[in-house]
């Protein structure tokens, strides 16, 4: 009877466990039969109390003890009923508790074990003792370091930990290698409730995904590793071929002067033996090395602009020039060409003014014309502007050959020539890649349009300048040359640090009638000077000299004979600080490889200005 009253506050399993308990505790068996003693009356109070307190537990003893009283009998009934409506509202409760994945305990003031789910048992492993009213928590933290869970130097810590620390925090459990998150929380009057939850397979999967993250790390760092080592590398081998081309480019600039020497040289003696060597088959001979001279000249020449170009030696020097006067240049310069093919040149005026490097500019629309003459066949070329708002387009037309869409983007390359390019014409096929670099040079903008069989289309895009004050009007070359004026007697004086030169130009100047004198300095002549008849009518001078420059030259034998001696400049050097210079001093620059034609009209206008101060 007093274990059915138990039953009905506790449930059957607990009142059964904890009585089995109480029979070991006493070491012996309780019999339903036997007539109920102190020691077990005390116990199952004490069974009671933890559920309903300790006053409605002895009051249902009380009850219990005297249920044969009538007077009792119907209070006893209304407790019955009661305790029938609490136990089933335990039992649900319990059977909730139960279906929980996380372990629940509740301890009170004394941390003694007041109500817990079978969860928590399972989860530590506990046995059957230790799942009653009252175990105290250090009995299963005792447990835990007995069976290996835990270590026995870490028995107080967990004890504190567990009623005194409210925050989650997670215990490993060595011997089942489970890792069990604790929350702990305080009850209004005492005690504490605390769950426990199994993260085990969360924690692995956060290390897995550590590791995971640090290998693919490690991956990306050693992959990241190989490709900035072969970037590096390949970084490395293309500075190496950039400085190797740029140290060719080098040398073919700063050798020009060098490059030309000879060929110039070969020129001067060629124009010097045709004009002593009458008709026949010799003078035909002569004729054509001159021409294959020219033909090197062209290509020695085009190959050293585009070294120039490409390590920056030509430097733009804009100015404000009529656009005019270069079209009216190119007309002079290209009419002969056109008309020895019977061609159709067409140079349309402007007013536009241009701001950028005159000479940089007309070197880049000659090239155009050049090119398109050289393609076409017959019928016209025009040349002309359209106005596009800020910008004007220069266009070059032809009806030539035409190029390919396929090789549109080709045509700028270095030495590219189409087939049938190649049979119409002579050349290299580096003109337009000396335009291309030019263009770059000045920031404009290139556009090509063609037909094959029809023509070509260039055009170059430019800004018109709003500044029409001071223009830059250049000298330009008169359309005929110069009258014939005599040279004989003439006194040249000839500087050059190269004998095979001063042969050459003795020579050459010599057949034009002139006395010459060649000397390799300034400091030559003054010593060799013995009368006032030893003073030059002019003076021909190479820029490259030993230990100084033929400009310093000049104004040395200037300064010697004290009187300003009409001179010219000859150089394969194209840089801007010589023509500067050549502009400063007043001094005409011709450029080598020296054509005795231009060599002979600048004596002329020389000698011609000199007279006419006289």
């Amino acid at each position: 009877e007093l274990k059915d009253t138990i039953s009905r506050y506790l449930g059957a399993e607990r009142t059964e466990r904890s009585f089995q308990t109480f029979e070991n505790k006493e070491g012996r068996k309780l019999s339903g039969a036997e007539v109920t003693d102190a020691s077990t009356i005390r116990f199952g109070e004490q069974l009671l109390a933890s559920a309903v307190g300790s006053s409605s537990a002895r009051l249902i003893l009380s009850l219990l003890f005297q249920r044969v009283d009538s007077g009792s009998r119907s209070a006893y009934r209304l407790l019955d009923d009661a305790s029938d409506a609490l136990q089933q509202n335990r039992d649900l409760l319990q059977i909730a508790l139960d279906q929980m994945e996380q372990g629940l305990t509740v301890y009170d003031q004394d941390f003694g074990l007041t109500c817990w789910n079978r969860q928590f048992r399972e989860l530590f492993g506990l046995p059957d003792e230790l799942g009653q009213v009252g175990t105290p928590i250090s009995r299963v933290i005792e447990h835990l370091a007995r069976t290996g869970e835990i270590r026995a130097e870490d028995e107080s810590v967990l004890l504190d930990r567990m009623t005194l620390n409210f925050k989650p925090w997670a215990l490993e459990l060595r011997k089942s290698q489970r890792i069990i998150e604790i929350r702990s929380n305080p009850m209004p009057n005492g005690g504490i409730v605390a769950t426990f939850a199994d993260i085990t397979a969360r924690v692995q999967a956060d290390i897995a995904l550590k590791r995971a993250n640090e290998t693919l790390e490690q991956r990306v760092a050693a992959r990241t590793s190989e490709l900035l080592k072969v970037n590096e590398e390949l970084a490395q081998a293309q500075r190496i071929a950039e400085e190797a081309n740029l140290s060719k480019t080098r040398f073919l600039a700063g050798a020009g002067h060098d490059i030309l020497q000879p060929l110039n040289a070969a020129r001067l003696y060629c124009s010097a033996l045709r004009e002593n060597t009458p008709g026949g088959s010799l003078q035909n001979a002569l004729g054509n090395i001159d021409t294959s001279l020219d033909s090197v000249e062209t290509i020695l020449g085009a190959v050293l602009d585009i070294s120039r170009l490409d390590t920056g030696a030509m430097k733009p020097n804009d100015s404000v020039f009529p656009l005019d006067s270069v079209f009216e240049q190119l007309r002079n310069d290209f009419e002969p060409m056109a008309k020895k093919k019977e061609l159709s040149l067409t140079v349309l005026p402007t007013s536009l003014l241009l701001e950028t490097d005159r000479n940089l500019f007309r070197r880049l629309l000659q090239n155009l014309v050049s090119n398109a003459i050289k393609y076409t066949r017959s019928g016209k070329i025009l040349v002309g502007v359209r106005r596009r708002g800020q910008l004007c387009e220069i266009q070059v037309l032809d009806t030539g050959i035409g190029i390919p869409e396929s090789k549109l983007n080709h045509v700028f390359s270095e030495f590219t020539r189409l087939d049938e390019g190649a049979r119409e014409a002579e050349g290299l096929g580096l003109g337009l890649s000396i335009v291309d670099r030019i263009a770059r040079v000045l920031r404009l903008e290139i556009r090509i349009w063609s037909i094959p069989s029809k023509g070509t289309r260039f055009s170059v895009i430019l800004p018109v300048s709003e500044n029409a004050s001071s223009p830059e009007v250049p000298a330009t070359a008169p359309s005929r040359p110069a009258a014939a004026f005599a040279l004989n007697g003439v006194r040249a004086l000839c500087i050059d640090n190269d004998p095979r030169i001063l042969d050459g130009m003795r020579m050459l100047l010599e057949n034009w009638g002139c006395d010459v004198e060649t000397v390799a300095s300034a400091a030559e002549h003054e010593a060799s000077t013995t009368g006032a008849n030893s003073k030059p009518d002019v003076i021909i001078a190479d820029y490259h000299l030993d230990n100084t420059d033929g400009f310093d030259a000049i104004m040395q034998v200037r300064a010697f004979h004290n009187t300003t001696i009409p001179a010219i400049m000859l150089t394969a050097d194209r840089s801007d600080e010589v023509r500067d210079k050549s502009q400063e001093l007043e001094i005409p620059l011709i450029h080598k490889p020296v054509k005795p034609a231009v060599l002979r009209t600048a004596l002329t206008r020389n000698l011609k200005i000199l007279a006419a101060a006289e």
